[in-house]
């Protein structure tokens, strides 16, 4: 008799499930992972980068490395933790090789804004453009902290668990990089743009 497909199948298990079974030679197992994922990857990618191109970059490489090294996972943190740490170290290391190139900012607008349409679209993108040129001036350990935590909407302890540091490190890194954003940005403090473009950003992390 044949097995029944395995693709419905993949659909209803769990992360961890899904990649113990890739371990275990599901070949279909892994391409759920990413397609359950990939845009959360790509949210934090763009956001930590600020390139289109970069960002895809990493993407690719965190998925090859996780497609690799799932023996590895030791079930500590959850799947999605151990996702993030892994496309943040890429996203990391890119930076620490290069200068990200600048980006045109129609090119970056139309991938920040691809697949997340929002309301009131033009002053929203003004605004995430703004905060995106304003997280490049940051060093590379402070905007994944300020990405983590304040765009994307992580608490500090899951940052801290996906950045592999202590809670209070992430806390110091925030207040760091906040410190050095509030002058670059004090013209949008009276506005909701900034609110509305980080919660939604956050929301889109934690329900997408």
């Amino acid at each position: 008799m044949n097995s029944p497909p395995e693709t419905p199948s993949s659909a209803g298990r769990s992360d961890a499930e899904l990649l113990t079974a890739h371990i275990n030679g599901d070949p279909h197992a892994f391409s759920e992972i990413v397609k359950r994922h990939r845009d959360r990857m790509w949210a934090v990618a763009l956001r930590t980068l600020g390139d289109p191109d970069e960002a895809a970059d990493a993407v690719q490489d965190a998925f090859v490395s996780a497609y690799r090294k799932a023996a590895t996972f030791r079930g500590e943190a959850a799947v999605t933790t151990w996702l993030h740490r892994i496309v943040v170290n890429a996203c990391l290391d890119r930076m620490r090789r290069k200068s990200v190139r600048p980006v045109a900012d129609d090119e970056l607008i139309e991938a920040a804004e691809r697949d997340t349409p929002m309301p009131d679209q033009t002053l929203e993108r003004e605004v995430s453009m703004e905060v995106s040129a304003a997280l490049k001036l940051l060093p590379a350990d402070q905007r994944a902290a300020l990405v983590l935590v304040d765009m994307m909407g992580y608490s500090v302890e899951d940052a801290a668990q996906v950045l592999e540091v202590p809670s209070g490190t992430v806390k110091s890194r925030c207040a760091r990089g906040r410190a050095k954003l509030a002058p670059i940005l004090s013209h949008l403090r009276n506005r909701s743009d900034l609110t509305r473009v980080s919660s939604a950003k956050g929301a889109e992390l934690r329900d997408g």
